[in-house]
C-alpha cells in the first residue's frame, strides 16, 4: 500500500464538523495543490485515495472495551459502568476531519477525465470509507448529522441537528452498494487495498449489526425493518462465498493454522484474508502487538469459560468448573483457547523459560496477536506482523447468525459456515437439532434470546466470541444483542484456591504466591527454600495496610476481582448502549440534542 501522500488531506485535531470555526468544512487541504489543478486524472484520484487509508482503515488487536477483558481500569467502559462517564467527561466526536477528507474527493471527482471504470472505482473506494465512518458513528451515537458534501460557511446545513438513525443507515447502505457495484474485484495489491470483496465484507458486517440492533432494541421503534437488514447481510455474505476466492486457512495443523492469521509477516496468499494491513520491517512500518501480553490488561474468566471442551461439550458443564485452578482450566479445551490466552508453559523466547502471567491483572494474559518469533518484536511501533481487517471466518459467522435470526438456517448452512471454523481446529461440528433441542443454560442466562432458533443462536454467539476474540468486535456484539448484563457483571480472573504458592506453568512447582500482606508468609513456609526464593509475590494489602488493585471474591480464595468493582457496577438500559455527545458540542451547536437519557 502506498503511504506517501502527494495531496495531504485536511487535518484538524479536537474539533467537530458542527463545533469549530465557521470555515471548518470548507478549508482547502494544506498543500499548494488546489482542486482546480488536481483531480484531473484517475491517477490523481488514486494518489488522494491512498492518503485515506491510515486514518480510515483500522485493524484492531484487542477488546479492551468489553467483557472479554479484565484488569483495565482506564477504559471507557470501565468509566461508564462506574458512573464517571457523562457528557462533560466523554471523548469522541472529534473525527469529522476524516469525513471531510472523504467528501472532498467526492465533491471534486466530477472534474476527472479519463477511464470511466477507473473513476468509478476510486469514487467507490471513497464511498466505502464514508460508509465505514458513518457505521462507526451510528454504533456510538445512533442519530448523527449526515454530511454528504464539504460544507461552506453560508450553507444552512452546516450547523445542523442529528439526522434520524434510519436515514443515516440508508445512506451507509447506499454508499456500500455503490462501492460493491463499482470497486474492482482485483486491484494491484489485492488484500491491503480496498477491493469489491472488502466492500462486501463491510456490508455483511454492518447489515448484521444494524439488523440485530433493530431487532433487540425496541427503543428505536425499528424492529419491523430488522429482517430487511438481515437479508442484506445474508446477500453480501453469499456473494463472497459464491466467488470461491476465499476459504478458511486450514492445512491440518489445528490451532497453529488459526494462529497464522494473527502472527504472520504477511497475509498475501492466505485465502482467508479478505483485507489486511501490512507492517513490513523493510519499510520500517510496525505495530504494537507485543503490548497485548501482560501490559495493562488480561482476558476475562467469562471469555475463558466460553471455550468448549475438546469433545464439544461446554466447559461449564464440567463438575466443579468454577473452582478449577489455572493449569487445569486449559486441559482438553478448544485449541483456540491456548492460541488466545497465554497457556501454562508458553515461552516468549521459544525455549524452556516459561512466561509467568500476573494475577494482579487477572492471570489470563492475552496471547492472540503476540508475535511469536522474537525477530518480529523489535520494540515500540516495531512489531512486524500483518493484521486482518476482514477475515472470511467473520463473513461465515455473519451469514450463519443472520440466517438463524431469520429462521432460515439449515444444517447445510452450518456445515458451510460455523463448522468450517470448528474443523480447522479439529473440534466437533455444531448440530442444529442438538443445539435447539438443549440450549446451553449458562448462555441462556447470559443472553435474552426468545427465538425458535434459541439454542443455535446461542452457539453461534459462542463461536463468534471465541473465534473473533480480541479482534475489536466484542463491544458492538454486546450492544447489538442488548446484552448489557455482560458488562454489568464484574470481570473476573483466574480461580485461586487459597493463600500461598500457585503453579502457573504446569510443572507442579509454584511460580507465584498470593499472600495476605507483606509480613504474613505462613502459607508458603512449607515450600522448599529455592522455590520460595524465586517466587513472584503478590499481596492483597500493601505494606501500609492499604488495599491493592485486586482481591479474591471470598476473601482468601475465589476468583480474582478488582478493587474498582468493590462498590458494584451499573448498566442503565437503553442509555448505556449509546455515548453522549460532549457537552461543549451542544453549546456550540444548539441544534444538536442528546439521546437516550444522556
Amino acid at each position: 500500500m502506498k503511504n506517501k501522500r502527494l495531496i495531504i488531506p485536511f487535518i484538524i485535531l479536537g474539533c467537530a464538523a458542527v463545533s469549530c470555526s465557521k470555515d471548518f468544512l470548507q478549508r482547502m487541504p494544506q498543500t499548494e495543490i488546489t482542486p482546480d489543478a488536481y483531480f484531473k486524472t484517475p491517477g490523481d484520484l488514486q494518489t488522494y485515495v491512498n492518503g485515506l487509508y491510515d486514518d480510515n482503515l483500522s485493524a484492531p488487536y484487542e477488546d479492551n472495551n468489553s467483557d472479554n477483558v479484565s484488569g483495565n481500569t482506564g477504559s471507557e467502559i470501565d468509566k461508564l459502568i462506574h458512573g464517571t462517564l457523562d457528557a462533560t467527561t466523554v471523548g469522541g466526536w472529534d473525527t469529522w476531519n476524516q469525513l471531510r477528507n472523504i467528501n472532498y474527493l467526492l465533491d471534486n471527482v466530477y472534474k476527472t477525465q479519463g477511464d470511466a471504470v477507473e473513476i468509478k472505482h476510486y469514487t467507490g473506494v471513497a464511498r466505502y470509507f464514508r460508509a465505514r465512518f458513518y457505521a462507526g458513528m451510528i454504533a456510538r451515537y445512533s442519530d448523527v448529522p449526515f454530511y454528504g458534501h464539504v460544507m461552506n460557511d453560508i450553507d444552512p446545513g452546516m450547523y445542523k441537528g442529528s439526522d434520524p438513525r434510519a436515514n443515516v443507515a440508508d445512506s451507509v447502505l447506499a454508499d456500500l452498494q455503490f462501492a460493491v457495484d463499482n470497486i474492482k474485484a482485483d486491484t494491484k495489491d489485492n488484500g491491503t487495498l480496498v477491493n469489491k470483496y472488502a466492500a462486501l465484507a463491510l456490508m455483511s458486517r454492518y447489515c448484521l449489526f444494524e439488523g440485530t440492533f433493530r431487532r433487540y432494541h425496541p427503543e428505536l421503534k425499528l424492529q419491523a425493518t430488522a429482517d430487511v437488514w438481515l437479508k442484506k447481510a445474508v446477500w453480501a455474505s453469499e456473494q463472497i462465498m459464491a466467488s470461491a476466492r476465499y476459504d478458511i486457512y486450514n492445512t491440518g495443523k489445528g490451532g497453529a493454522d488459526y494462529r497464522a492469521m494473527f502472527v504472520s509477516i504477511t497475509l498475501a496468499g492466505n485465502k482467508e484474508a479478505i483485507q489486511w494491513r501490512d507492517y513490513p520491517q523493510s519499510l520500517g512500518k510496525g505495530n504494537n502487538t507485543h503490548s497485548v501480553l501482560g501490559w495493562t490488561w488480561s482476558l476475562s474468566q467469562s471469555l475463558v469459560y466460553s471455550y468448549l471442551m475438546k469433545d464439544g461439550t461446554p466447559f461449564t458443564s464440567q463438575p466443579g468448573y468454577d473452582k478449577m485452578d489455572y493449569t487445569t482450566t486449559f486441559k482438553n479445551r478448544d485449541p483456540r483457547l491456548a492460541e488466545t490466552v497465554a497457556y501454562p508453559g508458553f515461552s516468549t523466547t521459544q525455549d524452556n523459560n516459561p512466561y509467568i502471567a500476573k494475577p494482579n491483572l487477572g492471570g489470563y494474559d492475552q496471547l492472540k496477536f503476540y508475535p511469536r518469533d522474537p525477530k518480529q518484536r523489535q520494540g515500540w511501533d516495531a512489531n512486524y506482523t500483518a493484521l486482518p481487517v476482514y477475515r472470511y471466518a467473520e463473513v461465515l459467522l455473519n451469514y450463519a447468525e443472520a440466517k438463524a435470526e431469520l429462521l432460515d438456517l439449515s444444517q447445510a448452512d452450518l456445515d458451510n459456515s460455523v463448522n468450517l471454523l470448528r474443523r480447522r481446529v479439529q473440534m466437533p461440528d455444531l448440530s442444529l437439532v442438538a443445539a435447539n433441542g438443549n440450549p446451553d443454560q449458562v448462555m441462556s442466562n447470559q443472553y435474552n434470546v426468545t427465538s425458535a432458533n434459541k439454542g443455535v443462536i446461542l452457539e453461534i454467539r459462542r463461536e463468534r466470541r471465541v473465534e473473533m476474540a480480541c479482534e475489536g468486535q466484542r463491544l458492538n456484539d454486546i450492544n447489538r444483542w442488548a446484552a448489557g448484563t455482560r458488562l454489568k457483571e464484574a470481570p473476573a480472573g483466574m480461580y485461586v484456591a487459597g493463600m500461598g504458592g500457585i503453579d502457573m506453568t504446569g510443572d507442579g512447582v509454584a511460580d507465584i504466591a498470593i499472600l495476605p500482606n507483606t509480613t504474613d508468609t505462613s502459607s508458603i513456609a512449607g515450600l522448599p527454600a529455592d522455590v520460595r526464593a524465586r517466587l513472584s509475590r503478590f499481596y492483597l494489602t500493601d505494606k501500609n495496610g492499604g488495599l491493592n488493585n485486586f482481591y479474591l471474591e471470598n476473601g482468601n480464595s475465589g476468583h480474582i476481582l478488582f478493587a474498582a468493582d468493590r462498590a458494584g457496577r451499573t448498566f442503565t438500559e437503553p442509555k448505556f448502549y449509546y455515548r453522549p455527545i460532549p457537552k461543549q458540542q451542544l453549546v456550540l451547536n444548539s441544534k444538536l440534542q442528546q439521546i437516550m437519557g444522556w
